[in-house]
């Protein structure tokens, strides 16, 4: 989940005190993409002092602590213990009660031991999974497979842990047999889903296809069966071959979060590449060509041309063209076969007015030099859009906004708040009669985003309330006397709407402004944190040190209570898929706790929305297509502990096609089709003209949202609202 962010131009406390400790580094210009023990040293220095003075509630630092730290260095690197042996652990056991002391004595020794290990592992695999697929699978045996990886053991030695990897290579070809036959046996309409998943794996055992509607040749089980392993292997092979370009600074990145998500589970560490992408998602725009890579064996192909990017308005590159090389301006050209796909990026990426030249590889085999000149473009999906809806009873609107985006170096950019004001104002100009805000899948972004965004909506009042460390209370208003939308309102959550969002929904419920609708509870995130570029405090020649995201203040709403755990419970809830599943902030670990402060001071509107939640609960128990989903998550959450599957083929066929034939049950749940009409504003029609991926999105969304049988009752509870009033 994004966080809620507060960015801290200077903190001089810490200033100071990192300089102090920086001093021994001048001396030295150390080289890149080497291990540097006196930079990584200054790192973990600096990380300790920050989040010992500046987190929440820092953690002591002690045996209890490094005990938690290695059980959760273990998962990360090797989740489903596909690598790791119990004697692998039991050596790196030494180390156990020592990390607090190895972190206060700046040193990496531990992770050295465990990295080099890992690496040896990992090529182990591929030669044990390589000759496993090289030969068919019994699939007469019956065995079983157990797939609840947290509760299962280390492999005890190298033969053990090959078995396991025969199993769960058995249980991937099975799967995609399965896929395959049912292909053959003629159903190209179907999006063919074998509901069997293995969460947090490597290994994906669940695919899914969308087939054509074309002759398909018979083929016998065994040449199936060769296919499926062929393929299993593929992607094996290409999965080893993305781990294989993990340097050194990308697995310490995992120790040191490791090490940090002790504190909570939104404090970590960033490294650069990871930093600068946070950035281009908060502001929602980035600086380069606009083209998405893939890296595909030796090659890295251009899988997409983003709309409005530099690429797609000079038009010369295609998705399909292979990048051969790469050259700044006029110098000599660098050739990037075998290249690391993330510094063929940092190649091709560059400011604003640089020239980049391409040698691509055309689909058609011609080699080509291709000049772009770089520019700022916007990721269009980042940012809020809004439709008309027309009904039997008016027209209505809807916003989607994917999260709270900000642009945080330069306040002429784009930002949420000013562009729901602007979709809000659109929407008006076409007489709408009630507003959705649709906040689902929203993790979050900035504060002062949300702050303002609910003065939309409201007049002057207090917003959020904000409790550091210190146990000082501060609280933000909104002081913008203006309100740019006084009618009909109702704000969407689901189990993924966090952080801002949570604030948004909360405030609207708390000031009886709108109507919360959605799943039973939001995520429940109530904490802030702080991004702190190191690079701004401490300075060392030829080092990027990166960032660290921290915890240092926690939010409330006006009402006094928390979000954090619980979350914004809906007024009118509607059933999901995890209805009966409870996700959230709840599960994660090292989460912290629920409370409550004092009131603040607001003035509540006088809607009394009882009898609209009443008209909807009814509207509801009496549509048979929520009475499916409702059923559908009772279905979801009773085999939610299935962690057992046959590796015997007869019992897998039984038990593939009992969940076939449930899942025939639940099908009208996907064809579930809307009465609503979906209309683009004027100003997005005059773009089509000149922009047709525009309108293809914005045709897909129309689509989506005339299947999104929360989007009828939302507009539903709308129509209500507006007649009681």
């Amino acid at each position: 989940m994004n966080a809620i962010w507060l960015f801290m131009k200077r903190n001089y406390k810490i200033l100071l005190a990192v300089l102090a400790i920086s001093a021994v580094l001048w001396s030295f210009v150390p080289k890149k993409e080497e291990p540097n023990p006196e930079k990584e040293a200054l790192l973990i220095e600096i990380l300790n002092y920050v989040v010992a003075n500046g987190h929440y509630s820092p953690t002591k630092i002690n045996d209890e602590f490094s005990k938690k730290v290695f059980k959760n260095y273990l998962n990360n690197i090797d989740p489903n213990k596909r690598f790791l042996t119990q004697t692998d652990v039991d050596n790196f056991k030494k180390f156990e009660l020592e990390i607090d002391d190895l972190v206060k004595n700046k040193s990496f020794v531990f992770f050295d031991y465990s990295y080099a290990t890992l690496e040896q592992r990992m090529n182990e695999s591929k030669e044990i999974y390589t000759e496993i697929l090289s030969k068919p699978f019994d699939y007469t045996i019956v065995e079983e497979i157990d797939t609840d990886f947290e509760k299962m053991p280390f492999a005890k030695d190298s033969l053990e842990l090959k078995e396991r990897w025969r199993k769960q290579l058995k249980l991937n070809v099975l799967s995609t047999i399965e896929d395959k036959i049912k292909i053959q046996e003629g159903k190209e309409d179907e999006d063919i889903e074998i509901e069997i998943e293995e969460p947090n794996t490597e290994i994906n055992i669940s695919e899914k296809k969308k087939t054509k509607k074309e002759p398909i040749e018979k083929k016998s089980f065994e040449e199936l069966e060769i296919e499926a392993r062929e393929s299993t292997l593929k992607n094996l092979n290409e999965y080893f071959e993305v781990i294989g370009e993990l340097t050194r600074a990308d697995w310490m990145s995992v120790y040191i979060n490791s090490i940090l998500e002790q504190f909570d589970p939104h404090t970590s560490y960033f490294a650069p590449e990871t930093k600068e992408k946070f950035d281009e998602s908060m502001r929602g725009s980035m600086e380069g060509i606009g083209a998405q890579l893939s890296k595909k064996n030796d090659h890295v192909e251009i899988t997409e041309i983003i709309a409005g990017g530099p690429a797609w308005k000079d038009g010369k590159l295609e998705s399909g063209d292979i990048i051969l090389k790469v050259s700044q301006g006029d110098e000599e050209p660098v050739d990037i076969a075998g290249k690391r796909l993330d510094n063929v990026v940092k190649l091709i990426k560059g400011k604003k007015g640089t020239t980049v030249k391409l040698t691509v590889k055309k689909v058609d085999g011609d080699i080509k030099i291709i000049p772009i000149l770089r520019d700022k473009f916007e990721i269009e999906e980042t940012y809020a859009k809004s439709s008309i809806i027309e009904t039997n009873e008016g027209k209505y609107g809807i916003i989607q906004l994917p999260k709270f985006y900000i642009d945080f170096e330069t306040k002429d950019s784009r930002d949420a708040f000013k562009d729901v004001a602007i979709e809000i104002q659109r929407l008006k100009d076409q007489n709408v009669e009630g507003i959705i805000m649709d906040l689902r899948n929203n993790g979050g972004g900035s504060l002062q985003t949300v702050v303002d965004m609910v003065g939309l909506f409201i007049d002057q009042g207090p917003v959020v309330q904000v409790r550091s460390q210190k146990g000082q209370r501060q609280i933000l208003f909104d002081k913008d006397p203006q309100v740019q939308w006084d009618g009909p309102l109702v704000v969407m959550i689901n189990n993924y709407s966090a952080s801002a969002s949570e604030i948004f929904a909360a405030a609207i419920q708390d000031y009886n402004r709108g109507l919360v609708v959605g799943s039973k509870h939001s995520f429940g995130k109530g904490t802030v944190q702080n991004m702190l570029d190191l690079n701004s405090i401490i300075k060392v020649p030829d080092y990027d040190f990166g960032a660290i995201k921290f915890t240092s203040q926690k939010f409330y709403r006006v009402n006094g209570g928390s979000t954090q755990l619980k979350g914004v419970e809906s007024d009118i809830v509607m059933p999901d898929r995890f209805t009966y599943i409870d996700t959230g902030e709840r599960d994660r670990d090292n989460a912290m706790e629920w409370d409550k402060i004092e009131k603040a001071n607001y003035k509540t509107f006088t809607n009394n929305f009882n009898p609209i939640i009443e008209k909807s609960k009814t509207r509801m128990a009496n549509n048979p297509q929520f009475s499916l989903i409702d059923e559908n998550a009772k279905w979801i959450s009773s085999r939610k502990d299935e962690n057992t599957f046959s590796l015997n083929y007869n019992d897998f066929k039984i038990k593939s096609k009992e969940i076939e034939d449930k899942n025939k049950a639940f099908k009208p749940i996907k064809d579930y089709k809307n009465e609503l009409i979906f209309l683009s504003l004027p100003y997005e029609i005059e773009l089509y003209k000149t922009d047709e991926t525009l309108k293809k999105k914005r045709d897909k969304w129309h689509e989506n949202l005339n299947k999104d049988v929360y989007v009828d009752e939302a507009v539903n509870v709308l129509i209500d609202i507006k007649k009681q009033n």
